[in-house]
């Protein structure tokens, strides 16, 4: 069973969401973790460690390598 790890902070929710869209499109299970009083206190998530992107742990090389491939393409 696959556990879910940590792969990158995004500074908001939007980022977050779109970088989830983008490795969601190439098949990963993605999830998104903050705490943020359910989106009432965005800027609680600054204070609590950004908005977290998670993935499975066996998909973590390839989400990785998917994300800096983005970046680099920007």
């Amino acid at each position: 069973m696959a556990k879910k790890v940590v792969i990158r902070n995004f500074k908001n929710r939007l980022e977050a969401e779109l970088a989830k869209g983008y490795l969601e499109a190439e098949g990963l299970d993605v999830s998104i973790s903050t705490d943020d009083a359910g989106g009432m206190y965005p800027q609680l998530a600054l204070m609590t460690g950004g908005v977290r992107l998670l993935v499975d742990d066996t998909d973590m090389l390839k989400a990785e390598a998917l994300l800096s491939k983005k970046s680099d393409d920007q």
